[in-house]
């Protein structure tokens, strides 16, 4: 396979339907929602160089990557807090052959050559429903017919909000073709679009339980699957691959298991056919903890990962947050504590399960994260829906002050300085303030910005003074505030 990769860039692309639904589909309503306009979306930063990505080529920092922070005093870095969509549930079951989402596992992108935002989700299209269950009726057991079947349906959206399933005419359900299937069988596909691949027949990529692999020029029409040779997991999963610019190498995120449970594994490869052998790199923190899925992106000059959790005591399963320099070293940041919580009203639509799609949408003023719903109990009878939840920008986890009463103190590792304005993303609540002071290699004071005073994004801070050194480090006063980001721009 000829590729033209080795790019630098710093960032990635990456109703309400009511139903009365019966095993033949009896009658469908849908209630009117309120249009949105297409968001403005952040476009990827994308260089096809033949240069090796660096760490010189980033210039935005997360205050969740460790490897940039000396030390601190009196703060805590804790995940950010989400806003779910007032059009939740997005889109629910109501089509036939969407007999049980389960856990959706979702894949969203943003098509720029089409302007579609696309999904690819993966709903048992041969088991039992349990549309129009009371909870009562929920609390028999439930158990799979033994001829279930998981297939690959496809939506697309204008504005990422209404979704559209279209009758595609390729697979054949219950005697017809009409219908939004793309591929009966497959389980847990992680679906992604390569855009640095040079083959435009390979164009697509997924990685599936078996674990298979296929490639596709459209997302639609795919490939014979092969073997991922040399890996002896099944992958029972959201499995997911993605292209690692740190390593140049594809990355696969699957699931193993061991004497805790469930574990999540990583495999990698060059060519995205012949891969290493599967190596434990998350586990749960105990029997009870347990991580099933995580779907994984780069953004910033880190991995983030969408971390599964599944109670077993419970029964429910939520999604956190992990951070990853490499892939394989990963710490969960604010282990027990959701990013993306669970309703507490049972039976509402993300009550049971929130499964996180791959990959998050950036816009202009908004992170989009994407989850499968269930509204109901795991392994029990439960209606699953696609749902929205939000995240300010940068704002996947940040630093505040332990004790509001007192500023806390973040001081950075040293920074190659050359004259660059300096930004910074953070929350400022009322009376608080941000404050960043410029300190030479060896801790003294050179300069101090005026004051943030209220919630900023990108915000350029203003310095007094020139700074006559090449080698920095930033030391920020928050003070009821709480930090996210800042950059370097010429």
């Amino acid at each position: 396979m000829t590729t033209c990769r080795k790019p630098r860039f710093e960032l990635l692309s990456l109703s309400l339907i009511g139903c009365i639904l019966n095993i033949s589909l009896l009658a469908q309503i849908e209630m009117p929602r309120v249009q949105q306009p297409v968001p403005d979306l952040i476009h990827p930063t994308i260089i096809h160089s033949t240069e090796r990505y660096s760490d010189s080529s980033q210039t935005k920092y997360l205050l969740l990557d460790n490897r940039i922070i000396q030390k601190t005093e009196n703060a805590r870095l804790i995940v950010g807090a989400v806003k779910k969509h007032q059009n939740n549930p997005l889109f629910t079951e109501d089509k036939l052959w969407e007999m049980r989402f389960d856990n959706l596992y979702g894949n969203v992108l943003y098509d720029e050559s089409e302007q579609i935002f696309k999904l690819w989700y993966s709903p048992f299209i041969i088991d039992s429903s349990s549309q129009g269950y009371s909870l009562a009726q929920r609390q028999r057991t439930y158990n799979p017919p033994d001829n279930r079947e998981m297939g690959i349906c496809y939506a697309t959206s204008r504005d990422g909000i209404h979704w559209d399933k279209p009758n595609l005419g390729l697979v054949e359900y219950m005697g017809n073709k009409q219908n939004n299937i793309i591929w009966r069988g497959p389980h847990g596909a992680g679906i992604f679009q390569d855009v640095f691949e040079s083959d435009p027949e390979r164009r697509f990529k997924t990685i599936f339980q078996g674990l298979l692999t296929s490639v596709s020029s459209d997302g639609i029409h795919w490939a014979e699957p092969t073997k991922c040779t040399g890996v002896s997991v099944a992958g029972d999963t959201h499995n997911n691959a993605f292209w690692a610019p740190t390593l140049e190498k594809y990355v696969g995120i699957t699931r193993t298991w061991g004497d805790l449970g469930r574990q999540v594994a990583r495999i990698e490869s060059d060519d995205f056919v012949n891969w290493t052998r599967e190596e434990l790199v998350l586990e749960g923190r105990s029997k009870r903890d347990q991580p099933y899925a995580m779907p994984v992106f780069f953004y910033s000059g880190v991995y983030l990962g969408l971390l599964v959790v599944y109670d077993r005591k419970e029964d429910r399963a939520w999604t956190e947050l992990t951070w990853s320099p490499d892939t394989q070293n990963w710490h969960r940041i604010s282990p027990g504590t959701p990013l993306i919580p669970n309703s507490e009203q049972e039976l509402d639509y993300d009550y049971g399960c929130v499964y996180a799609c791959a990959t998050p949408i950036f816009l202009r003023d908004e992170i989009r994260l994407y989850y499968g719903a269930s509204d109901w109990l795991h392994f029990s009878w439960r209606n699953g829906s696609l749902a929205l939840a939000t995240l300010r920008p940068d704002g996947f986890a940040g630093y505040e002050p332990k004790r509001y009463e007192k500023p806390a103190f973040i001081t950075t590792n040293l920074f190659p300085y050359n004259n660059e304005s300096i930004q910074i993303t953070g929350d400022v609540k009322k009376g608080g303030s941000i404050k960043v002071i410029i300190l030479n290699e060896d801790g003294e004071q050179l300069s101090q910005a005026r004051p943030i005073i209220h919630t900023v994004t990108g915000a350029k801070i203003s310095l007094p003074d020139s700074i006559g050194v090449r080698v920095i480090r930033l030391r920020f006063e928050l003070n009821n505030a709480k930090l996210y980001s800042f950059s370097f721009d010429n």
